[in-house]
Parts: structure tokens; C-alpha cells; sequence
């Protein structure tokens, strides 16, 4: 959110920018939905990939190495995290196998190579690559059609086109397809895998078909196999109940991995059963690849297949996982996404010459890689080390897993695949028609036909998106007013000169333009008409986000619709002088005025979709009530993106005491646990009046006046401040340049000491815990309007940069 809302952001660049997402523009609908695919679903990009230089490599120089101690840490994380993931990734990896129907210990493989190759290669630290789901129906389908062995072949020259693309630096146009075909893919991939693997859990096998696996299942529900139905039962509501338990004990289990606990709970249960169990087989030079027997064009759209379905789920997931790294202040030195292009081409070469599944990145992986500590592409790299061992020293004891464990675990992460917040998302911005052709293609026709599919529709609702355009005429309080909803093309030439004709010569006339493009045409029309309607005694302006005043009267003011801060004194008019001011009542009635004329056209529709829906802030801002502390301004933001508490000095009094403030405590609690927002900022400024007091002055104990009693929730921060000593040595600093004076150290010790009254909050504490929820520490200078933001782990701010990068504008934090 900090740039302006005209811009994209990021849009044709290919590494994530140093900002994190809850920062990004506000008014960029389209970047906030675009997701990246993960094995349980697509996790939620708040915006595309970031800048880079001409060549994808990343534009910011990497980080300055670490001390030692910081070096010791980090090992540390990433050791943790390896763990995690590893415990994650053996059960999924044997259950993606069982239901591809290929060897088992081809998950282990693709597991250990992708963790270990692509972790080594890949320009993504963070992410995590392995087996993955969106993979599954594909892989399936290769291997009952050509063999294991051909697929393993398939598998390699899938690698070698990924290797080709990576070489001609094509992984920003990758990025390109519509989220909604990128959602429908995975969700129809995910019905399909949730279909064939309920049949196994039911003690049957699957068809090929999801529509035969449909027909077939009446039938299997008739007659199902106990055993295996009890064991996929008990998997099944461990995966559910796992997040979700209670207390003490229930959040040291927690840090058990879900999949793990439930194989481990099935495998118990089914210990006095006799059924199907894991059977790893040695592995032999005859698992290796055999070239296809079948029509070359099969092959080529089978490699083709193969080669989009994983190179999609790794770029987008690669996004994912880095933001994911950004907004828990983890400082990588950036992904590349060409080079993570081509390490998975050669992860996926070399696991189809050892046997193994295709390998893709996954979000899921990534994430709880992260979440675990991990801050570089160690763990990622041990990950895949420890699949190794497990392999060769636990085989024993994967053999205990029985197969009905193992499909319903796959069974509920195909279902998660079906994300109904992605389907009202793509329905909000009026493309559920190309997620339902997308979703219903891959169901009946395989995946690489439902995404043709997919595109076909986009490209079709574009183009007629393009040329309607609907143009009516109407009159209100004496003036006449055109609107335009819709893209003004030379297609729309003919219907615009019919509208502007029912205007009676001479008439007051307002247009406005409700689409974001005007072709040469269009305006050559539009202006001819207003010139002449003009030269006729009329009147004419011409408003909307495509559009200048034309021909309007010297006295208007020319405010900008969605910025009407911006030279706010325009709104007085040039008649007015000293000797006949206008009063503060009069300026703000004047203010509204221009509001209602230019701003309310453009922000009707969403304020009335708003009140439909109810506020659904992402964010909650805490700041000061200072007047030049515009937090639309500063943060970019739109109605319904921000839930603001304002107070002076930007205090956050701490629960449970006598000086504590129901009225913020109260806000901070409805933020966070009603409307589950996403992050918290604390937001201080420079010449802040409430800092300049609590160092003027000394206020008692007992002082009665409000102003007092309230500044005395800011003498923690005085405190602080004093004990850190004048030069803020070891606590808090302004990375690029020397604190000012001692009303700035104060403002940032400030923030520092407010997020930590915010964590002695139970809401907010339980939250952080969870992973559900950021804090973030902010100050703007205002003279300079620059916004700095709180490095936590360093203890300095560091200032926000505009950077320009090629088709768009980004931002970055300098230092970072």
C-alpha cells in the first residue's frame, strides 16, 4: 500500500519485492487474488511476483552476512525445519504413490531429489519441492496408459523442457495465466483425487475416470471394506481435529505435523487388522526410464502436460511461499524465478532416471518450512537428506502404514484443493464462467484440455468485455449527465455520438467515464462534441478515471478523484478573499461538495458492495490523531481495507491495570477477533505533539485533567527511552541517517513499546502464536513524507523506496 492505487504492482517482474504483501496497494484487486497452488489448495498471493533486473536475476543487492550468533540461530531454524518438513513429506509422498499407482518408493525419491537437487539449484530458498498433488491425476493417467517405465521417461523429458524454458527466461509469462484458470485447475484436479481415492478408502480400487469413479461409487458405498473404511475414519477426523486442539498439551501436539500424527493414529488402530500395507520394493536398474510406446502426438501433449501442470504449481508457489518469508521478517537474498525454473527441470531429469514421481514445488511444504524457522536452503536441502536415511534405515517401519491411511490422507488434501473463498473471489471480479469451464474441462477431459479450455473462455469474456460498453442519458437537478460504463473503443463510437445527441444544445452537462481505457476514436469524438456543445453556450465536464476537465469554467478546482487531499485548499474558491473568509463549516461543506461530485461516482459501487458484505479489513492501524496523518494517504488504501484506531500520541495502554483504556482494548479485541484481521500496525510520526509533551513536562500521578491522565500511558516509552541512553544504542535507529532529536528517538521507542503492550494482549498473543496474525511497526516523517518500517530483528526502520522497474512500479525497502 505504498504506492499509489493507479499503479499495478510488480506486475511484469519475476521476484518478489522486499516489502511485505499487507503493504501493497489497496486498490490492486486482480494482484491481491492471484494465488500460488500448494498441495492442499492455492494459499493467497496478496499480490504477483516483484522486481528484478532485465535478466530475472534479483534486483537488490543480497544481505550483508550475519554475526556468528545470528549464523548459530539460523542453523538452528533451518535444522527444526528440516524435521518438520521431512515428517510431512514421507506419509504424503507414500500416499501421492499409492494413488498414482506407481512404485511406492517413487515418492521417496522425488521427495529426496526434490529437496535435495532443486534445493540446491532452485531460485527460491524458501521453497520446499518434492511429490506434488496437482501432479497426481496426470501421473496417474501416464502410468496406466505407457507403464511406469515410460512415465519415468516422461518425467525426464518434461525435466528438459522446463530446462529449455528456464534458458529462454519465459517463467514471468507463466505467471500470466488467469488466477481463476490457475484456481479451477487445482480444484478440478483435487475432485478428481478426492473421487478415486474414497473408492480405496472403501476397500475398492479407482477408475481412471472421474466421471466412471462418480457412476461407480453408489455401488461401492453399498458394500464397503470395514476395516479400511474405520482406518480412513480415524485418519480423516485426526487431520481435522489435530489444528484444533485445546489447552496446554493440545499446543505442544500441535508441533507434531497433522499428516503424521494421523498416519501414526491409523497405523495403531489397524495394528490387530489384517489390511493392505506399504510394500517398498528394492530399487533395481529396471525401474529405470523406457521411451513411450504410443502415437508421438500423445507423448508430446503428455510432456507438455507434465511440464505446465509443475512449472505453474512451482513459479506460483515460489511467490507464495516468499511472501509468506517477508511478512515473518525472514531476509533472503531473493528468488529468481527463471533459476527455479531450471532447478526444477533438473530435479525432475534426475528424478525420473532414479525412478522417481515428477517433482513441482509446493506451497504447503514451503510454508511449514517457514513457519518452522527456516531461513535459508538448508532446510530445505536437509529436508531431503533426512528422506534418504528414512529410506534406507526405516523401511521397517513405513511398512507398517496400511494403504487406507495413506488414501485418505490424499483423499483430504485433494479436497482442500476446492478453496470456496478462491470461488467467491474469482466471482467478485466476474470470472466464475472461466473457473467453472476450467474446473468442469479438467473433470471430464483431463487437465491439460480443461486449462485450453480455460483460456479459450478468457480470452473470449476480454474480448466482449472490451467492446460492451453501455452509454445512458439522463437528467438530475437541471443538469444532464452521460455515463459510460464500460471501455470506450472505436467500437462504442456509434452508441456514444447517439447518447451525446439527446443533450439539449446549451445544457449544463456532466460525463462520466466508468472504464479504465479510451481509445484515439473514442476521445477524438468525445472532444469534437464537447467543443462544439461548448462553442453553443453549454457547459461540459468530463470526469472518471480515464478521463481530464474539458472545457470547464476557470473557478473549478482540479483535485484528482481518488486523492482529494492532494492541494485540499482548492476547494475554496478564488472570489474568496481576507476580508470575507469563509468559516470552517463553510470550507468542509465545500469539501463534501466536491466529494459527492467527483469522488462518490467512482467509489458508489464498492462502498454498496461493502455495505451488502459487511467490513472485512485485512489490516487494523493503529496510529495518532494528528491532522497531517492522512493513513488513506501514506498506506494507498481504499474503503474497507483499513480498520484505523486513532488516539493521541498512538498509545496502546496494556490490559489488566488501573491506567488500561477499554475504549482502544476494545477496538484491538473486535480487530482481531471478530473481524480475524490479518496484521497490526503501530504508526508513529515526526513533530508528534503527544511525544513533545511527555518530554516538556512531567505530569503527576494525579493530575485530573483528561489530557494528562491519557499521556500517562505514554511514560512506559519515556522510560525505555531513558534507559537505552540518548543514542538509542542496542534498541531502536533509523537505518539510513542519525536520529533527528530527541521528539523522533522518543516516536520510535514509542512504537517499539506499544507493539509490546499489544502482545500482552491474550487475542493478540494466541494469534501471533498461531501464525494467524503479524505486528508491524511503522513511522512517517512528515516533512519528508517518508514512511519507515520496524526491521524487528534488528531493532531499525528502515525507509520505504519507490523503485521504477520495467512495466509498472514497485517498491522496496531500502537496506532490505
Amino acid at each position: 500500500m505504498l504506492e499509489s492505487h493507479r499503479a499495478v504492482t510488480n506486475r511484469d517482474t519475476n521476484r518478489p519485492a522486499r516489502v511485505p504483501p499487507q503493504y501493497t496497494a489497496a486498490h490492486d484487486r486482480a494482484p491481491r487474488d492471484r494465488a500460488a497452488p500448494e498441495e492442499t489448495g492455492m494459499s493467497q498471493l496478496q499480490k504477483p511476483p516483484g522486481p528484478s533486473g532485465p535478466t530475472g536475476a534479483p534486483s537488490t543487492p543480497p544481505t550483508q552476512p550475519p554475526p556468528p550468533a545470528d549464523r548459530a540461530v539460523a542453523r538452528r531454524g533451518d535444522l527444526s525445519a528440516s524435521v518438520v518438513v521431512f515428517l510431512i513429506a514421507v506419509p504424503l509422498s507414500l500416499g501421492l504413490a499409492l494413488a498414482t499407482g506407481a512404485p511406492l518408493q517413487a515418492g521417496l525419491v522425488a521427495a529426496a531429489v526434490g529437496g535435495i537437487v532443486a534445493g540446491l539449484l532452485g531460485g527460491a530458498p524458501l521453497q520446499v519441492s518434492g511429490a506434488a498433488t496437482s501432479l497426481l491425476v496426470v501421473t496417474a493417467e501416464l502410468v496406466q496408459r505407457y507403464g511406469w517405465r515410460a512415465t519415468c521417461a516422461i518425467t525426464v523429458l518434461a525435466g528438459l523442457a522446463q530446462l529449455a524454458l528456464g534458458a529462454v527466461r519465459v517463467a514471468r509469462g507463466a505467471l500470466a495465466i488467469s488466477p481463476a484458470i490457475v484456481h479451477a485447475m487445482l480444484a478440478g484436479i483435487g475432485v478428481t483425487i478426492a473421487v478415486g481415492q474414497l473408492h480405496v478408502v472403501l476397500g475398492g480400487s479407482p477408475d481412471s475416470s472421474a466421471v466412471d469413479n462418480v457412476a461407480a461409487l453408489p455401488g461401492q458405498l453399498a458394500h464397503p471394506h470395514t476395516a479400511a473404511l474405520l482406518i480412513g475414519a480415524v485418519t480423516v477426523a485426526v487431520l481435522a481435529g489435530w489444528p484444533r486442539l485445546p489447552g496446554r498439551a493440545g499446543r505442544a501436539l500441535r508441533t507434531v505435523p497433522a499428516p503424521l500424527a494421523a498416519v501414526a493414529a491409523a497405523t495403531t488402530v489397524s495394528a490387530a487388522v489384517p489390511v493392505p500395507r506399504v510394500a517398498l520394493p528394492e530399487w533395481s536398474l529396471q525401474a529405470l526410464p523406457a521411451l513411450p510406446d504410443g502415437p508421438v502426438p500423445g507423448i508430446v501433449a503428455a510432456v507438455l502436460t507434465v511440464t505446465l501442470v509443475a512449472s505453474m504449481e512451482s513459479l506460483l508457489s515460489a511467490v507464495a511461499v516468499d511472501r509468506l518469508a517477508a511478512d515473518r521478517g525472514v531476509t533472503t537474498s531473493g528468488t529468481d524465478l527463471n533459476r527455479e525454473l531450471t532447478g526444477q527441470g533438473v530435479a525432475n531429469v534426475v528424478s525420473g532416471l532414479l525412478g522417481g514421481l515428477p517433482v513441482a514445488g509446493g506451497a504447503m511444504r514451503g510454508s511449514a518450512s517457514v513457519r518452522a524457522g527456516a531461513v535459508s536452503r538448508r532446510a530445505t536441502v536437509l529436508h531431503g537428506a533426512w528422506v534418504v536415511l528414512c529410506a534406507g534405515l526405516l523401511a521397517t517401519a513405513l511398512e507398517l502404514i496400511p494403504l487406507a491411511a495413506l488414501a485418505a490422507l490424499v483423499m483430504v488434501m485433494g479436497v482442500r484443493m476446492v478453496s470456496f473463498a478462491h470461488i467467491k473471489h474469482v466471482q467478485r471480479h466476474r470470472e466464475f464462467p472461466v473457473y467453472a469451464v476450467t474446473l468442469g474441462g479438467v473433470v471430464l477431459f483431463g487437465v491439460l484440455q480443461g486449462v485450453a479450455l480455460g483460456v479459450g473462455v478468457a480470452v473470449f469474456l476480454s474480448l466482449r468485455r472490451l467492446a460492451h460498453t453501455r452509454v445512458t442519458v439522463g437528467a438530475e437537478g437541471g443538469r444532464h449527465r452521460v455515463r459510460v460504463n464500460g471501455q470506450l473503443t472505436f467500437l462504442a463510437v456509434p452508441r456514444l455520438t447517439r447518447a451525446l445527441a439527446q443533450v439539449p444544445a446549451g445544457a449544463d452537462t456532466v460525463v462520466e467515464l466508468g472504464g479504465s481505457f479510451m481509445d484515439h476514436a473514442a476521445y477524438e469524438a468525445l472532444r469534437a462534441w464537447s467543443d462544439g456543445h461548448r462553442a453553443g453556450g453549454g457547459w461540459v465536464t468530463l470526469g472518471g478515471r480515464a478521463g481530464r476537465p474539458i472545457a470547464e469554467p476557470a473557478s473549478a478546482h482540479h483535485c484528482r478523484p481518488w486523492t482529494p487531499w492532494r492541494n485540499h485548499h482548492c476547494t475554496r474558491p478564488p472570489e474568496e478573499t481576507a476580508a470575507a473568509p469563509r468559516t470552517s463549516g463553510d470550507q468542509l461543506l465545500v469539501g463534501v461538495s466536491a466529494f459527492q461530485r467527483h469522488t462518490a461516482p467512482l467509489v458508489r459501487d464498492e462502498l454498496a458492495r461493502l455495505a451488502h458484505e459487511g467490513q472485512r479489513p485485512t489490516q487494523l492501524f493503529l496510529t495518532c490523531a494528528d491532522s497531517r496523518l492522512v493513513t488513506s494517504m501514506i498506506t494507498a488504501s481504499g474503503p474497507g481495507d483499513l480498520f484505523t484506531v486513532r488516539n493521541v500520541g498512538n498509545l496502546m495502554p496494556p490490559p489488566g491495570t488501573d491506567a488500561a483504556c477499554d475504549s482502544v482494548g476494545a477496538a484491538i479485541e473486535y480487530a482481531v477477533e471478530v473481524l480475524k484481521v490479518g496484521s497490526l500496525t503501530v504508526c508513529g510520526h515526526s513533530g508528534c505533539g503527544a511525544m513533545q509533551a511527555l518530554l516538556g513536562a512531567d505530569h503527576e500521578p494525579g493530575a485530573q485533567t483528561p489530557l494528562a491522565r491519557w499521556l500517562r500511558h505514554g511514560r512506559p516509552s519515556l522510560a525505555r527511552m531513558q534507559r537505552i541512553g540518548r543514542l538509542g544504542r542496542g534498541e531502536v535507529a533509523l537505518a539510513e541517517r542519525p536520529v533527528a532529536d530527541d521528539v523522533e528517538r522518543l516516536a520510535l521507542v514509542n512504537v517499539v513499546q506499544q507493539l509490546d503492550h499489544l502482545m500482552s494482549y491474550p487475542c493478540v498473543a494466541h494469534r501471533v502464536a498461531e501464525g494467524a496474525l503479524t505486528l508491524h511497526g511503522m513511522y512517517f516523517h512528515v516533512a519528508e513524507a517518508q514512511t519507515y518500517v520496524l526491521d524487528r530483528g534488528t531493532g531499525r526502520f528502515r525507509a520505504v523506496r519507490p523503485e521504477a522497474a520495467a512495466g509498472g512500479r514497485s517498491v522496496r525497502v531500502a537496506g532490505a
